[in-house]
């Protein structure tokens, strides 16, 4: 029983310090910017580009044309979540091997950066910079492995990135508790979430981006709800293959909004989504197992330093409370942010 208590505790504290290591963090934080070039004729690009709106305006990015081309004329929108633009680039010859750069007039935000660039005859080059690096050399021919590097990459980017999938597994593996619970209730996460990225990735099902955000922000509250209430009875504790399943398909759609803007590659679409969802189960696992041990460190220290306490159960109902309502604060700001994006 002090053993179960002190594990609890853990958990709520680690769950805790999530919350409020996102406190400042903005919902669409986790969205890179995007650089898309399409070739509609010879020498002839459509330049399509998209980045947060929280980007700050004297610092937005600039991209800077190739020696061989000029840009034509560009328009731009702006929206709650995002400032979307389009511009024509001509250029006098390929533009593959010649670098793209991106230049920041200020600083260098922590910003990761997506090309993607489609030529006539279908292929699609992928390039994914790190918030440190600021120029891609598009390749000369696209390959198979060189499909299936980008969109891995892609995919533990995305996880990483994503703060509400981060949030909503520590939240799962708080409320799970042993790690057979935490393997099960993860798997079938898991299997959800691939179902319904697949599915949305090749059309099959579309709904609509804002909806499937917020209510992403929602299964954030209803966890934080059944964390503060501290209740060993609850539906998720009870039903955790059931719970985890019917919110992993809510996040695999998720996951879909972030490739639909970025695309499938035209002549390697199977392999692009299999590695894409290859890559954010890789970058899954690697966090479940460092937020694991790290809840095995910090119950450790609560069974070496503060078992008078914990035998009383406050340090459980306490750090519980804590947790719960840290993580619900976060996800209701998420929640209200997105919502007030439906009619925009």
């Amino acid at each position: 029983m002090i053993a179960k208590q002190c594990t609890h505790a853990a958990l709520a504290v680690l769950t805790a310090f999530f919350a409020m290591a996102f406190t400042m963090a903005h919902a669409d934080e986790s969205r890179p910017l995007f650089i898309g070039l399409t070739e509609a004729a010879p020498g002839e690009y459509r330049l399509d580009w998209s980045m947060p709106a929280a980007t700050v305006e004297a610092n937005r990015p600039i991209l800077e044309a190739p020696p061989v081309c000029a840009f034509t004329d560009g328009a731009q929108t702006k929206s709650l979540t995002a400032l979307t633009g389009t511009a024509s680039l001509s250029c006098r010859a390929p533009i593959s091997s010649h670098p793209l750069v991106i230049r920041y007039p200020r600083f260098n935000p922590s910003l990761s950066t997506v090309f993607r660039l489609t030529t006539l005859s279908g292929e699609d080059h992928l390039g994914l910079l790190t918030p440190g690096e600021t120029r891609w050399t598009p390749p000369t021919a696209e390959t198979g492995a060189s499909v299936a590097r980008q969109y891995m990459r892609l995919g533990v980017h995305h996880i990483w990135e994503g703060k509400d999938h981060l949030l909503f597994l520590v939240c799962l593996i708080w409320i799970a508790g042993s790690f057979k619970r935490v393997l099960i209730t993860v798997t079938g996460f898991t299997l959800a979430h691939s179902a319904t990225l697949a599915l949305s990735a090749f059309s099959v099902v579309t709904l609509p981006v804002p909806p499937v955000e917020a209510a992403i922000a929602l299964s954030i509250v209803f966890l934080a709800r059944e964390i503060a209430l501290g209740r060993n009875d609850s539906l998720t504790w009870r039903h955790p293959i059931a719970v985890s399943s019917s919110f992993g398909l809510l996040h695999g759609l998720g996951f879909a909004a972030v490739l639909g803007e970025i695309g499938l590659p035209q002549t390697q679409a199977v392999t692009g989504l299999l590695f894409f969802n290859i890559g954010v189960e890789i970058g899954q696992v690697i966090f479940v197992a460092a937020a694991t041990l790290a809840m095995a460190a910090l119950n450790h220290a609560a069974k070496s330093r503060f078992l008078s306490f914990v035998q009383e159960g406050r340090a459980h109902a306490a750090a519980g409370r804590l947790a719960g309502y840290g993580v619900g604060v976060i996800a209701a700001y998420w929640l209200i942010e997105r919502t007030l994006s439906f009619g925009v």
